[in-house]
């Protein structure tokens, strides 16, 4: 944590190798935040380029308080993800299929086990749909973004015990929730 805090101090400063080692070590973690959330690569690859451009932009105001920086960068991607789903729930007719999105970019050579990932993921991205918004949160940051409790819970601004809690509960609606849509 000392070494990220004096990375993020040169950043601060201008520092361009170090903010390029922040961009190399949260960039993926942050893409497979975003594209969990919006299920489309594309436009996940852009947003994710875009928390990196506003944070660049707004280094100089960040203050260290003992929280890794990534609690900021998935600060602003999230609210690049509510921007993006709001901005998305306003456009009329054109509501694109965000799970062939991501069935698309898993190129399989065998059609059975494409067909049956295909199905994997639409059950998924269904059963997910049933999940509130906050276990959708805990279920995206702990699994696609590969983070700690103790990283969930300063990111979401709870306690460790309310995050276990929450992560509990969404993988047992998870689970209820996939064995329905087996079941269809």
């Amino acid at each position: 944590m000392q070494d990220e805090e004096a990375l993020v101090q040169k950043a601060k400063q201008r520092d361009q190798k170090a903010f390029a080692q922040l961009y190399e070590g949260y960039f993926d973690k942050i893409y497979r935040y975003i594209v969990i959330k919006i299920g489309n690569q594309a436009e996940a690859e852009d947003m994710t380029q875009q928390v990196f451009l506003n944070a660049l932009q707004s280094i100089s105001s960040y203050k260290w308080q003992g929280v890794p920086f990534s609690a900021w960068l998935y600060r602003i991607a999230h609210n690049q993800v509510v921007d993006y789903l709001r901005k998305k729930s306003k456009r009329p007719a054109a509501i694109e299929d965000d799970t062939a999105n991501i069935r698309d970019s898993k190129r399989h050579s065998d059609p059975q086990e494409m067909t049956e990932l295909n199905l994997d993921i639409e059950q998924l991205a269904a059963a997910t749909q049933k999940l509130t918004e906050a276990q959708r949160e805990v279920i995206s940051l702990r699994f696609s973004s590969d983070l700690s409790t103790a990283e969930v819970a300063k990111i979401m601004g709870r306690s460790q015990g309310a995050i276990k809690a929450l992560q509990h509960s969404a993988i047992l609606a998870l689970r209820k929730a996939l064995v329905v849509e087996i079941n269809e």
